[in-house]
């Protein structure tokens, strides 16, 4: 089941100085695989170009002056029925207003009140109006008819001596992820996925570890994909560069013991568990209290191992629960993984190779080779992490469903 973006969107700019992002959010939205038109009010033309929004939508921008075709077309009916997302960036507290009075003033506002199935309104403005108690019942009132909103965010604001505030609008990278999270089928909800992500630190004093270079992004795209395909998402993460994904719950950790006694808090609340995260295998015996200074010679570091997270969750699982491992090797791939598999009891392997052209740590690109206990062997090919992360969630989604049925036939 591909994952990639599928969906007709329709993004309104309002007549805000954001609509300078507008251009961008459909350029992006485009590059994602979703097919867009591009909307404008005639406030939103001051601050952008009909033909900058026109060249990045692919094609024409619905105006004030189109509203209405000489042949009797109606073009607020046209785009509500023909979108499966409108999204209305900027949103301005004007725009907010009319829309929660239902009023059918302008192009945006007589879309949405034409019937668009699904709104999503990004809004841009100071801070004083955002907060002001109209626009938050504004806001409330077009949250109960469903209607969906990405930010404001804290951030620089436009108007000159403004400084910072929370009233920026959303980038549109944020902006498709929520569109994304929209548009996903939601095949896993009422299940409860836990992520590990990202590398452990093991110190042999302050300021010296073993570590990795893993970025998370592997695991991160795992969760990401699990919240938008409706699960609950549990992220347990090492040190990352990486922000907090929205609507995931993050627990921070950093030493290997760290992520083990917070894994086994949350397994028995999980339905399927994807370990993403690089452990290190190996910590040093004892960590001094203060910076050890460098000495002549040979110095010799002793080392036990770390805890086998991967495989206590193994001995613990549950009928019914899902785990899914990974393995990294540079050899005998497919000979250890396939022991690791076996040894730890999981349900899936993934094996991937870092050694690879733009698979190797840090990389946006993965590629796996997905392993099950009957040695069926799926090779994914190079591919973003967030397409490999949903290919695992797809084989998750099944092997719930297979286990719920084995369930219920006894």
């Amino acid at each position: 089941m591909s994952r990639s973006g599928s969906g007709r969107i329709v993004v309104a700019a309002g007549g805000g100085v954001a609509a300078l992002k507008t251009p961008f959010l459909l350029r992006r939205l485009r590059e994602a695989g979703y097919e867009v038109r591009a909307a404008a009010s005639e406030r939103a033309l001051r601050f952008t170009t009909e033909t900058a929004l026109a060249v990045a939508a692919g094609g024409p921008v619905g105006t004030e002056a189109r509203w209405f075709a000489p042949e009797g077309g109606a073009l607020h009916l046209e785009l509500a029925r023909w979108a499966d997302l409108m999204v209305v960036a900027p949103a301005t507290a004007a725009g907010l207003a009319r829309a929660a009075a239902g009023l059918a003033e302008d192009l945006i506002t007589a879309t949405v009140l034409a019937g668009a199935r699904r709104v999503l309104w990004a809004p841009a403005m100071n801070p004083e109006m955002w907060h002001h108690p109209a626009t938050q019942a504004n806001v409330e009132r077009l949250r109960a008819w469903g209607h969906a909103f990405v930010g404001p965010e804290h951030g620089a604001l436009a108007a000159v001596g403004e400084g910072e505030g929370l009233g920026r609008m959303s980038e549109p990278e944020t902006i498709v992820e929520h569109v994304r999270h929209h548009l996903t089928p939601k095949d896993l909800e009422g299940y409860t996925v836990l992520v590990t992500a990202g590398p452990t630190r093991e110190y042999f004093d302050p300021v010296r570890f073993i570590s990795n270079p893993s970025s998370g992004k592997m695991g991160y795209a795992a969760a990401e994909a699990a919240r938008d395909r409706g699960a609950r998402v549990v992220l347990v993460s090492g040190p990352t560069h990486l922000p907090d994904p929205w609507g995931v719950e993050v627990v921070r950790v950093e030493r290997a013991q760290e992520m083990y006694e917070a894994m086994l808090t949350r397994f028995d609340e999980a339905d399927a568990v994807v370990m993403a995260a690089a452990v290190a295998d190996w910590r040093p015996t004892e960590t001094a209290p203060e910076k050890t200074p460098k000495q002549a010679g040979v110095n010799t570091v002793e080392l036990v191992p770390t805890p086998d997270i991967l495989a206590e969750l193994g001995r613990r699982k549950k009928t019914g629960q899902v785990l899914v491992g990974f393995a990294m090797e540079t050899q005998q791939g497919r000979e250890r993984a396939r022991a690791k598999l076996d040894k730890k009891r999981l349900d899936l392997i993934a094996l991937n190779f870092p050694t690879r052209a733009q698979s190797a740590f840090g990389s946006e690109f993965n590629e796996v080779e997905l392993i099950d206990p009957s040695g069926h062997v799926e090779v994914t090919g190079l591919r973003s992490k967030r397409d490999v992360a949903d290919r695992i969630l797809d084989r998750i989604h099944d092997l719930l469903a297979r286990k719920e049925a084995e369930r219920n036939a006894q």
